[in-house]
C-alpha cells in the first residue's frame, strides 16, 4: 500500500451498495471510495451499472476498487454472490450499504392486502436479505458495519403514504432486532432516515410547486441531495460510528421541526378530481 493509502480511515476494507447506481446508492458508494473503501455496486441493469463506475472511478483513493454485480436485491442467491464478490478484494467483508426500497403515494383506501404485502417487502426483504447475508463474512472477520435507507416516513406519518410508513418502520424495527443480535459479533447496524432529496426517483414530486413550497420552509431550507444522505452512510459506515449501533440516523433539514408535507394536490394530479373526491369522502374508487 502506499502512504496515501494508509492514511486513508477505510483502506484495505471491502463494501457492497445495493442499488449502486442509484442517486443515493452512487453516493454512498463515492463517499465509502474517497477514503479508499473498494465497493461492489449491485443493480439489475448492467448499462446503469457501468454509467455508474464510470462516474465514480474518479473518486477512488488508495488503490480502491470498483466492482459490478448485476442482480435484484429482493433474490437471495443474487445477494449472497454479490456478498462474495466484494469479499474478494481484500479477503474480507465491512460494510453493507442496503439503499433498495419503493414507495408510493396511495391512499389507504385503494390499498388491498396484496399492495400491502407488497410494498412491505418492496423495503423489508432486500434490507433483510443484505443483513443476512452480510452476518457470516462479518462475524469471520470481526465484525462490520450494515447501513441500511429508511426515511422520514418512518416516524413522521403523512396521508396517503400510510404503507410506506409501515414499510420503513418496519425497516428500522429489523435494524433495531439485528443490532441487538449482531452486536456479540462486532456487526453494527444502523440507518440514514433521508427526507426530501433531489434522485431520479423524485423528480415529478418535485415539480409540483405547494410541495417544494413546504420543503423550502424547513429549518434549513433547502432540498437534500444524495450527497448529503452518502455522507451520513459514510459516517455509520466508519470507525467514527464505531460506538453507534441500533440507531436510524435523521438527515432531513430539520424536517423534524415541522409539520408533515400535504401532498392532496399532488395525489390528485394523478388520481383524477373525480377519485380523490371520493377518497376524501371514504368511498372506494373502486367500488
Amino acid at each position: 500500500m502506499t502512504a496515501q493509502s494508509h492514511a486513508l480511515p477505510l483502506a484495505g476494507k471491502s463494501a457492497l451498495v445495493t442499488g449502486g447506481a442509484g442517486g443515493i446508492g452512487s453516493a454512498s458508494a463515492e463517499a465509502l471510495l474517497r477514503d479508499g473503501c473498494s465497493v461492489v455496486l449491485m443493480g439489475r441493469r448492467r448499462d446503469t451499472l457501468e454509467q455508474a463506475r464510470s462516474r465514480l472511478l474518479p473518486a477512488a483513493n488508495g488503490g480502491a476498487r470498483i466492482a459490478l454485480s448485476v442482480g435484484d436485491a429482493m433474490q437471495s442467491d443474487d445477494v449472497r454472490h454479490a456478498v462474495a464478490l466484494a469479499a474478494e478484494f481484500n479477503g474480507r467483508f465491512d460494510i453493507c450499504v442496503s439503499t433498495v426500497g419503493i414507495g408510493s403515494l396511495t391512499p389507504l383506501i385503494m390499498h388491498d392486502e396484496h399492495s400491502v404485502m407488497q410494498q412491505i417487502a418492496n423495503n423489508v426483504q432486500p434490507t433483510f436479505l443484505a443483513i443476512r447475508h452480510s452476518i457470516p463474512l462479518m462475524a469471520a472477520n470481526g465484525g462490520g458495519s450494515i447501513v441500511c435507507i429508511s426515511s422520514e416516513a418512518a416516524s413522521r406519518p403523512s396521508a396517503w403514504l400510510s404503507i410506506y410508513t409501515t414499510a420503513k418502520a418496519a425497516v428500522e424495527g429489523l435494524v433495531k432486532a439485528a443490532a441487538n443480535e449482531l452486536g456479540r459479533h462486532k456487526i453494527r447496524v444502523n440507518a440514514v432516515r433521508p427526507g426530501p432529496t433531489r434522485t431520479d426517483a423524485t423528480t415529478d414530486m418535485f415539480l409540483q410547486q405547494n410541495i417544494l413550497d413546504h420543503y423550502f420552509s424547513r429549518a434549513l431550507g433547502r432540498l437534500g441531495e444524495p450527497a448529503d444522505i452518502g455522507a451520513a452512510v459514510r459516517y455509520l459506515a466508519g470507525p467514527e460510528s464505531s460506538w453507534v449501533t441500533g440507531e436510524s440516523l435523521a438527515v432531513n433539514g430539520g424536517g423534524d421541526l415541522h409539520f408533515p408535507v400535504d401532498a392532496t394536490l399532488w395525489v390528485t394530479g394523478y388520481l383524477g378530481q373525480e377519485v380523490m373526491d371520493k377518497v376524501l369522502a371514504g368511498i372506494d374508487p373502486a367500488a
